[in-house]
């Protein structure tokens, strides 16, 4: 057993590795068809940055920037609302009620032989059988009891 160990793991110098340096352009996947890589161009942007701002001039560099004119160009803190943003209402009592949804929650719905027997009745039928020890899933949790509107 040799002392370096696995020669998996310590590769011998029998492989000529090239250098992973920089590739030249005419290398690269990066063809545009052109013979030099200069001969692209360059587009400068389409407006000019930071000619108005205070100490592109000489006399202002020399007199240099307040610090009132400094405080001035920063931007304030961004402090978010209260809230989690789904809906909360700042002066009132968190979510809006909503009237078609129902406030009470439906228990477990049952089939009335809890599915342990064949299905004899061609409706579909169940009964309410209670939170049920609230091991409800998310879906079950999520249905409400509706109310019929009065009148109708």
């Amino acid at each position: 057993m040799s002392e370096m160990g696995d020669e998996v793991y310590q590769p011998d110098d029998s492989e000529v590795q090239d250098d992973a340096g920089v590739l030249e352009p005419e290398d690269t996947l990066v063809d545009r068809g052109l013979e030099s890589a200069m001969d692209e161009g360059y587009s400068p942007p389409e407006r000019p940055l930071a000619v108005e701002r205070w100490g592109t001039t000489a006399a202002e560099q020399h007199a240099r920037e307040s610090l009132e004119r400094r405080l001035a160009k920063e931007l304030p803190d961004v402090v978010p609302g209260e809230g989690d943003g789904i809906g909360d209402q700042p002066q009132g009592d968190g979510e809006p009620f909503d009237d078609e949804v129902g406030t009470a929650r439906a228990g477990r719905l049952v089939a009335p032989d809890e599915g342990a027997h064949s299905d004899t009745e061609k409706d579909l039928i169940g009964r309410d059988v209670g939170i049920d020890g609230a091991a409800a899933s998310a879906e079950e949790a999520a249905v409400h009891i509706v109310e019929e509107p009065e009148g109708d």
